[in-house]
């Protein structure tokens, strides 16, 4: 089927490889996060996995509608596709690479990694820079500078250490030109382990200046906002954000939840709390509606404190959007991409809503603007082929995805989005031979299925595969694209009109779905589109 609703830069499972296996023991740690978000349960601590479970699934993991896994961006075109960097390298064009870790201990590596994270992230805030994304720039841990250059297509690269212990930091860091090996700045700063936030700002500022940027005083005041000078609470934080990039989402809860009960105001904090319990409700309850809306409290919460930063306003942006408030997400999304139209994760979300609404040629601007600040993230070909998806462009769709499956063939959201897109490209024997690849079970095998062999005349295999869909659970959704694609308009929009009643969250991606359009041109599609509230 499709991928997950807001399956973004750092908001995936640890399911890339997962097969659609219920026993999986990734699949089961999440599952378990869910349902103690939902119940307000004491959650699964950092590190832990529960056991597997017997029951059935609250949620699909994996649920239909639209391109949401755009939400990672995907690559700028086909030159990325064939191995080229992240572009042009101009003049303000810099990557933090990952800081060494000098503590001797490698379970201190988080901290290291996370320092240079946030640097990044300040930078970022600098609309005069562009500042390579994490995914990438983690990828060139061992790299050259030479070759991490030419590889993120940047002229400069910030290299550093970080040593901790006895109540004091070291942290060394220094500018490269990437085309001199010049180094065009370096500083070693011996701080309180309390004083991280004014190194940060400190080689933020110096790095700034290198590159002849001069900052003024609402410039500096935006490198340190939204963060904390509680070392608890930031260190909670940097556990959370180092699982949270490890596609570890319920290791990453309850770290962001230790990080706001150290500091109440760290808006960051409360950004990344709220944008992973909305996550993990979407996806895996049927009634995630008091989970979305302590969500979106948060998300408000750190917008109040951080008004000037994009983060906050993208992720209460996502939280309304998910609660059918497309009008208030409209503005939440454009005012983080006016703040932060540099950062590659409020691009990403941006473009799933875009796709949601029926505006996929500007989603596919905003992924492809993204993956030249993230040139090298591993499942780039998967995320522009569900871009393209949901543009219409369904050529370059099955390209890119099948350069997705060929990258990852184990992926289930790659073999899924291929066979999706196959369906949409009038190539449907493929997409059949594709789908039946997929394990049963979680909604990918049987939409694609259904609607695969009703379109090689298989009518009795196609409503086996409607059968297995009600077995499962609630999708009248997906129940829904069947119909559609076989051209039963009527048991469409009965299935439809369920999938409003019950409130099934995919209902936000009707709009802009390509495999609704058969009943685009149908009075009773624009009444429902009017119903549910979309612009």
């Amino acid at each position: 089927v499709e991928p997950p609703l807001g399956f973004g830069e750092t908001q995936a499972l640890s399911l890339l490889r997962w097969k659609g296996e219920r026993a999986d023991p990734d699949y089961q740690a999440v599952l378990a996060t869910a349902r103690a978000t939902i119940a307000g349960a004491a959650r699964p601590r950092a590190g832990t996995r529960s056991g597997p479970h017997t029951g059935g699934i609250d949620r699909r993991v994996l649920i239909g509608g639209g391109a949401a896994l755009a939400a990672a961006a995907g690559l700028a075109g086909w030159r990325a596709l064939r191995g080229v960097g992240g572009g042009t390298a101009t003049a303000d064009s810099v990557a933090v690479l990952p800081f060494a870790n000098l503590s001797g201990d490698p379970a201190q590596a988080y901290f290291s990694d996370g320092i240079a994270e946030e640097l990044r992230s300040a930078l970022s805030r600098l609309v005069r820079l562009k500042v390579a994304a994490r995914a990438s720039s983690e990828l060139m841990r061992a790299a050259d500078i030479p070759t991490a250059a030419a590889k993120l297509g940047v002229a400069n690269i910030v290299t550093g250490s970080v040593r901790r212990g006895g109540g004091t930091i070291r942290v060394g860091a220094q500018l490269v030109d990437s085309s001199s090996g010049l180094v065009r700045w370096s500083e070693t700063y011996d701080r309180a382990a309390g004083d991280v936030l004014s190194i940060e700002t400190g080689i933020a500022e110096s790095v700034a200046g290198a590159l002849d940027i001069v900052l003024g005083r609402g410039e500096k005041a935006l490198l340190a906002a939204g963060s904390t000078s509680n070392p608890v609470a930031r260190d909670a934080y940097l556990r959370g954000s180092a699982f949270e990039a490890g596609q570890k989402p319920y290791a990453a809860l309850p770290e962001y939840a230790a990080a706001v009960a150290a500091d109440p105001d760290y808006a960051l904090a409360l950004a990344g709390h709220a944008s992973i319990t909305c996550w993990l409700a979407v996806q895996f309850t049927d009634h995630p509606e008091r989970a979305l809306a302590q969500a979106a409290a948060e998300a408000r919460r750190a917008v109040a404190l951080a008004p000037e930063l994009g983060l906050p306003h993208c992720v209460l942006g996502f939280i309304l959007y998910m609660q059918l408030d497309f009008r208030g997400a409209e503005a939440a999304f454009a005012t983080a991409y006016r703040l932060a139209p540099g950062d590659s994760f409020i691009l990403g979300r941006y473009s799933i809503y875009l796709d949601a609404v029926g505006r996929g040629d500007e989603s596919v601007g905003l992924v492809e603007r993204a993956q030249q600040l993230d040139p090298l993230r591993p499942n780039g070909p998967l995320l522009l082929g569900w871009a393209y998806y949901a543009a219409g462009r369904y050529t370059d769709a099955v390209a890119a995805l099948r350069q997705a499956v060929a990258r990852l063939p184990d992926d289930i959201e790659g073999r899924s989005g291929m066979a999706m897109a196959l369906i949409a490209a009038n190539q449907p024997a493929e997409a059949l031979k594709l789908a039946l690849t997929i394990a049963p079970g979680v909604g990918f095998r049987e939409v694609a299925e259904g609607i695969a062999r009703a379109k090689l005349g298989d009518r009795a295999g196609s409503d086996r595969a409607v059968d297995q869909l009600r077995t499962m659970g609630n999708f009248p959704y997906e129940i829904a694209m069947i119909y559609a694609q076989r051209g039963e308009v009527e048991a469409a929009f009965a299935a439809l009109d369920h999938a409003v009643a019950i409130h099934e969250a995919v209902i936000c991606q009707l709009k802009g779905d390509p495999m609704m359009r058969p009943l685009r041109g149908d009075p009773r599609f624009a009444a429902l589109i009017r119903r549910i509230g979309f612009p």
